[in-house]
Parts: structure tokens; sequence; C-alpha cells
């Protein structure tokens, strides 16, 4: 799981980006070491089919919708011939949509086409990246309809695949999901893609500016994950309490009014 690519970040995005150096290095690694990405939407659908994976597959994703996306990580990808995934926040990226929440420089939809022409899956992270599981249930269907209405009109195409912003999720928002049309849909979780995970609850592993070379060739190996994560592990399980505790809170106060 990848968020902005940039050689001068802002401090919005500084821990969760990585260079472009960084990214080239990291992508040749995956050449070397054999791996095959494949598109989100291709995971799902041999997953549902029983339908062979290639030799070592590996996702590439995206998620928000930065422009460095487009100028930094498609030449690379397509320097290697491998497949990715950009999960847009439809509100944040740059044009007729935008709701001004961007925490950088976004993408506009000229450049989103061509990502998608170059064979990059374009799937929704929400429209305006909301934490969904604080939502009630009329804005949690606003927020996943309006972000596969958007790219429907702007591609042509509804996205299929889906990314949780912030990687919240609940029972509730996993149905809605669904309802909404999506087919698979991706968590955060820093632990491995699993098939016994579901469709709407897989897993990936967060890559950070602070990865270094041997640090990603051993996380995308599968080895070493927890150790690496176990602080972020304990913060969000403390963290998700506090969620489920206000989530609570204001169903009281609106059963009350």
């Amino acid at each position: 799981m990848y968020h902005a690519v940039s050689a001068a970040p802002n401090d919005a995005t500084r821990a969760l980006s990585v260079t472009p150096e960084a990214f080239g290095e990291q992508m040749a690694l995956l050449g070397d070491l054999g791996f095959t990405p494949v598109a989100t939407a291709d995971l799902g659908w041999s997953w549902r089919t029983a339908r062979a994976l290639p030799r070592r597959p590996v996702l590439i994703t995206f998620d928000d919708g930065y422009e460095g996306v487009h100028r930094h990580a498609l030449p690379v990808l397509a320097e290697h011939g491998f497949a990715a995934t950009l999960f847009v926040s439809t509100g944040w990226l740059r044009g007729e949509h935008d709701t001004g929440g961007g925490l950088a420089e976004m993408l506009d939809w000229d450049q989103v086409r061509r990502l998608a022409a170059a064979g990059v899956e374009i799937g929704g992270h929400s429209h305006t990246h909301p934490q969904l599981d604080q939502l009630d249930d009329e804005a949690l269907r606003w927020e996943l309809l309006r972000c596969r209405e958007i790219i429907d009109g702007e591609l042509g195409a509804p996205p299929v695949s889906f990314a949780y912003p912030y990687g919240y999720s609940s029972r509730r928002v996993r149905g809605a999901v669904r309802e909404a049309g999506f087919a698979q849909s991706l968590a955060v979780g820093n632990a491995l893609a699993r098939r016994r995970q579901g469709p709407y609850a897989l897993r990936r592993v967060t890559v950070r500016r602070s990865t270094g070379i041997e640090e990603f060739g051993r996380l995308v190996e599968g080895r070493a994950i927890t150790r690496t994560f176990a602080r972020d592990r304990a913060l969000t399980k403390g963290y998700a309490m506090v969620r489920r505790a206000r989530q609570v809170r204001r169903k009281a106060i609106r059963s009350r009014v």
C-alpha cells in the first residue's frame, strides 16, 4: 500500500510517501525476486472462480490519488510492465468534483484517464475520505455511491474494487460496500492478503518513507511483518476501541432525539 510518491512531500503526506528513487528500487526488486503484480480486480476474480494466479502474485496499490502516481510511479510501472491499482477519493481530485480536501497536489481526471489507459485499475476510496465506520447509514451510502458514480462518469465504467479510507471498516461498512456494487475491498491490517479474510476485508502492508530496501524485501516475502508493525497494531487496537465508543454514543444521542 502506497500513498504519495514525491521527492519533496509536505508534512501531511511525508510519513506515508516514498521518493521516486525508492519506488523505482522497490519495483526493480519485485522483478528480481520473480513477483508478478496483478490488479485487485484480477485477484478477486481469480479467488472467486478458483482460477490460478500467476507465479508469486503481488498487489501494488496507491490510495487517495496523489499527482506523483502519474508523474513518478507510472513510468516505472510501464518500464517493468507491472499492473497496479489506484484507489481514488473522488472529492480530492482536481476538477469539477473537487471538495478541497486533498492533502497535497492531487491528480486531475485527465491524468486518471491516462493511468487507466496504461492499464492501471481505478478503484474507489470514497468521495471525501471520511472514517466510514463513524457515518450513519445515509451518509455512508452517499460516500460510496457518489464515488462510484463519479468514476463511472469520468472513465465510462464503474469501479469494481474499493479501499477503506484509513483502513477502517466494520461489518456494516463492508455490507454497504458490497451493496454499492463493489466486488472486493481492501483494508490495511499490515498482513498478507489471504482468501480466508473474505473479499471485503483483504489486508495490505504499508510502505512508508522509512521503509528501506532490505525491509521492503522482507515484507514482500512475508517475513518479519508482525515484528515490523507491532506498534502499529497496538495503536490500531486502542483507537478502534475509541472509535467504537464514539459510535455507541452517537447512536444513543440519536435515539433520544
